[in-house]
């Protein structure tokens, strides 16, 4: 398995790409926090933990960014709420 994480700023949305398939996470950014309203994974992703190192690698950037993230959509929440609840904001 191989894959391919990117910010894909013109979209507002974090992406990994997996054997050719997308996870992605919208955002928008509202001053120190990345608010994110929807994560999504392809089908064919689903049950492999995709979306999972999705919001890891979301999680990182935030960190080296100095930001918070305020989850809107229920995975991302909970996701926060279990690996890195210091970044909610």
């Amino acid at each position: 398995m191989t894959d391919t994480f990117r910010h894909n700023p013109e979209l507002s949305r974090y992406e990994l790409e997996e054997d050719g398939f997308l996870a992605w996470a919208d955002y928008q950014r509202a001053g120190h926090r990345l608010v994110i309203p929807h994560v999504e994974a392809d089908p064919a992703l689903r049950g492999k933990g995709s979306a999972g190192r999705l919001m890891t690698r979301v999680a990182e950037t935030a960190r080296a960014e100095g930001m918070r993230i305020t989850p809107l959509c229920a995975y991302a929440a909970a996701w926060l709420k279990r690996n890195d609840p210091d970044l909610i904001a």
